[in-house]
């Protein structure tokens, strides 16, 4: 147990315990995206889909209990981290290379609160839909909750739209600058790996970013739109 907290207590656990976190909620993020994505198929692939999440009773809520506990871990941690690394030298978190201080590096921690406002709003407008309980009345065609339906209605509000964007848009900013400080955590130095994984970093933050900001978009341009209730 002393070494565990001592490995925790160390910049270098911590750096481990931020990198492998990040990794975990990158994943979440990234099938999470494709699985909204369905909403271009119509109200019969996301509904059918959302039927089946839900029917996995417990257990999705056990999923749900692990990723909230992996932003929390990685919140409180790499606020630890860059209050540690404050403390012992002007050097920033998991930025070696000045050159390499973006502006995602530069507010992490700022941005980062945000990002956290935004989950909580998220996670109470469409999944417990504490913000609109009429919602769960809605049902399709089939008896299934119409989550198709609530999606495109919750983001025809342009202040729902701007908030979600803005909050995607920091997300997508730590997601460039998590990847490249997680090959820095691992300690890869060889050109061949490090150097194409950094340079596509934010593209694939960029394709993510445009896979959810696709759907609002739709939304609020009537691209799409929900079933009659």
């Amino acid at each position: 147990m002393k070494a565990i907290i001592s490995f925790y207590q160390s910049s270098i656990g911590k750096k481990w315990i931020v990198a492998l976190t990040g990794l975990v909620l990158v994943g979440f993020v990234t099938g999470h995206m494709i699985g909204n994505l369905q909403i271009f198929l119509g109200p019969e692939a996301l509904n059918k889909y959302a039927a089946f999440l839900q029917g996995l009773g417990e257990l999705l809520w056990v999923i749900r209990g692990v990723m909230l506990a992996c932003l929390g871990i990685h919140i409180i941690t790499t606020v630890l981290l860059w209050i540690q690394n404050n403390a012992a030298t002007p050097q920033k978190y998991a930025v070696n290379n000045p050159q390499a201080a973006t502006i995602a590096a530069k507010t992490m921690i700022v941005s980062g609160l945000i990002v956290a406002s935004f989950v909580v709003f998220h996670l109470l407008h469409f999944t417990t839909l504490s913000l609109h309980p009429e919602w769960k009345l809605w049902e399709d065609p089939e008896g299934r909750h119409d989550v198709f339906s609530l999606v495109i209605v919750g983001f025809r509000d342009p202040y729902t739209t701007g908030f979600y964007l803005l909050g995607l848009f920091l997300l997508c900013l730590h997601l460039s600058h998590g990847i490249q400080s997680f090959i820095q955590t691992l300690g890869v130095r060889t050109r061949k790996i490090a150097e194409p994984i950094s340079f596509a970093s934010p593209y694939i933050a960029g394709l993510i970013f445009l896979g959810y900001a696709s759907i609002p978009m739709a939304s609020i341009l009537h691209l799409i739109n929900p079933l009659p209730h």
